[in-house]
């Protein structure tokens, strides 16, 4: 039986002593005076008159707690070959060292550290280092664009700047020393120093007196045995500012602060993951995201888990077997990724030939989160792997879960197309656009009531009123998702598509999500986008582009016109779905995203701007070319 109804009941009836037993797990230099001050910052803060340190939380406390040779983490690089498992022990002996170098360079309490690395253990030593020294640092996804990571030098000001001399991608290197000098150039702000860890694939050259080789001091400084304690911070300090793509195209520095941060982080790991310290806990995404920041580094070294950093892609590095191989050989017991790899697992390898290669024996749940989960893709994994596969719902914004299946409070019945239910600190509603809560089953937008959470953002960095704007004041007293869906009779909730990708279809709301939905069900579609495309009848029709599974060799006309017959009969001649075509693959963000936004402008011959978080540019150009035939 689960326990989830009671342990939420608990906390509507009693939020602050909810988080404040939460807190316990926590170890606090100074404990709160207040768990929540609803006086504080825009809609409250959390564990105000705290103060604590999260490096402390993450790694030290571990290494004095009878934790020092276990390993924290494990580092896998398919693309490069190479493979590194640090202890506890000895990951605080490189963030000692680390900011021993930091704090000679200058960095102290309070100052911003932007960290521009690929997926090397460095970039979490780096996030560590920061934290220990009570720095905020900034991670900006490693070959990000010159002109994006310049427009968050500026906003941030950093007065240090970590990088490397190269990303290493399936075929090709990418140099970010160019990159990052370019962006130092157009900046206004210039950061102090540099530091550059040399990969051995490409290294490059130094700057005199602003770049320094980062192995050469991290050497020294562990040579030399330096220690540096722990720098107390209040809890409602920030720990970190991730940007996120904004609407305007200036980007928005969401903030988290460090006490609520932990708290949440730490209260998920058992709860909702079911994770007990010593676990190997795997979250297959890059430290850029938030994803990385929550469930790479922070949550399972909070929880004293073993985590995995890995380098690669779940096709290609080099088969769709190597997500099987790393879970085989480090006995990872709960996989977290995005729907977007296992449908990519899934066009590769749809007889899931590769899963029976390797010894699973220890693996228990799969998560998915990210972009929506469609019922075929769940299907698929739970027939293939044998597992319980959840999906959840959570943004950059809130840094965890909004919506799961808490599976450490007991499995709760899955229904396909949700991730469940609420999880304590969300109070859900759904509203129209005057903003009067609507019935069950009723598609409109998701909001939450204020306040948020603890490990939620309390603001965007030097942004208030944007911050407000943004995400307060459309629905006053409650946050606003920006996404579009219903609650259903039993409280489940279904997230059907951003509010933005509600199309209009002659007066009729119609989500595209659920459209994909239908069209992904088809035997042959590995995955699939619908955007609605304007139209002068009826405003807007929607237009399905779709990825079929490696080996179809059906002819592509029957399968678009079985796909428009599937979603007329599901859904109904109201979606006027009648447009569909093969495309060779889908634009996405790094993380696995959807571009359904530009594909969509690139539809209606509307100006588009190259978004910075592409994961290939050249897709864009196919998209552009398939829709040009279509005419």
């Amino acid at each position: 039986m689960s326990s989830y109804a009671e342990v939420y009941a608990n906390w509507r009836n009693d939020p602050e002593g909810f988080w404040a037993e939460a807190a316990k797990e926590i170890d606090w230099i100074k404990p709160a005076e207040k768990t929540f001050d609803p006086d504080a910052g825009v809609y409250g803060k959390w564990f105000t008159g705290a103060s604590c340190n999260t490096c402390y939380n993450s790694v030290d406390r571990h290494v004095e707690n009878g934790r020092a040779d276990q390993a924290a983490i494990i580092y896998d690089s398919p693309i490069t070959g190479n493979k590194k498992t640090y202890t506890y022990s000895e990951l605080l002996t490189e963030v000692n060292a680390l900011a021993s170098v930091m704090r000679d360079k200058g960095i102290e309490k309070g100052d911003r550290v932007i960290i521009y690395m690929p997926m090397v253990p460095e970039a979490a030593i780096s996030m560590l280092a920061c934290a220990r020294l009570g720095a905020v640092h900034s991670v900006v996804f490693g070959g990000f664009a010159a002109s994006e990571l310049a427009t968050r030098i500026d906003d941030c000001a950093p007065k240090m700047i970590i990088s490397a001399s190269s990303g290493i991608e399936p075929g090709r290197i990418v140099a970010y020393k160019p990159l990052l000098d370019e962006a130092i150039e157009l900046a206004a702000s210039k950061p102090q120093a540099n530091l550059i860890l040399q990969r051995e694939q490409q290294t490059c050259d130094l700057v005199d007196g602003r770049d320094f080789d980062y192995a050469s001091l991290v050497d020294a400084a562990r040579s030399a045995g330096v220690t540096i304690e722990c720098v107390p911070v209040e809890a409602t300090d920030p720990l970190y500012i991730l940007y996120t793509s904004g609407t305007t195209g200036q980007p928005k520095g969401v903030v988290r602060d460090n006490g609520g941060h932990m708290v949440a982080l730490k209260w998920s790991m058992k709860a909702i993951y079911d994770v007990d310290p010593g676990m190997v806990y795997w979250a297959a995404s890059d430290v850029g995201w938030v994803v990385g920041h929550s469930y790479i580094v922070y949550a399972p070294l909070l929880h004293g888990c073993t985590t995995i950093l890995f380098e690669g892609k779940p096709v290609g590095t080099p088969d769709a077997g190597t997500f099987w191989r790393v879970i085989s050989e480090h006995n990872v017991e709960i996989l977290f990724t995005a729907p977007t790899a296992f449908r990519a697992i899934k066009g590769q390898d749809p007889n899931g030939e590769f899963i029976g290669k390797y010894d699973l024996s220890k693996f228990r749940i799969l998560f998915l989160a990210g972009e929506r989960a469609d019922p075929d893709t769940i299907h698929w994994a739970e027939d293939k792997l044998g597992v319980p596969v959840i999906d959840h719902w959570w943004q950059t914004e809130t840094g965890w879960t909004i919506a799961g299946n808490p599976m450490g409070l007991g499995q709760l019945p899955i229904k396909y197309g949700s991730p469940t239910v609420p999880m304590p600190g969300y109070h859900m509603q759904v509203l129209n656009d005057e903003g009067e809560p609507l019935g069950a089953g009723e598609l409109g937008n998701i909001v939450v009531k204020l306040p948020l959470p603890p490990g939620c953002f309390p603001t965007l960095w030097n942004a208030e009123e944007r911050f407000k704007d943004a995400y307060l004041s459309e629905f006053p007293g409650y946050y606003k998702t920006a996404d579009a869906g219903y609650i259903d009779e039993d409280g489940y909730l279904f997230i059907m598509a951003r509010t933005d990708d509600i199309i209009n279809v002659a007066g009729h709301r119609l989500s595209t999500g659920g459209m994909e939905e239908v069209v992904a069900a088809h035997k042959d579609v590995a995955e699939c986008a619908v955007i609605g495309v304007a139209d002068q009848m009826k405003g807007q029709i929607p237009c399905g582009f779709l990825v079929l599974n490696a080996g179809c060799n059906r002819e592509h006309d029957e399968i678009k016109q079985e796909v428009v017959s599937l979603v007329r009969e599901k859904i109904g001649p109201v979606a006027a779905f009648k447009s569909a075509m093969v495309v060779q693959r889908l634009p996405k963000t790094r993380s696995g995203k959807i571009l359904r936004g530009t594909m969509q402008k690139i539809a209606d011959g509307m100006e588009w701007k190259m978004p910075a978080t592409i994961d290939d540019p050249a897709i864009l150009d196919e998209i552009s070319e398939v829709l040009k035939q279509q005419g």
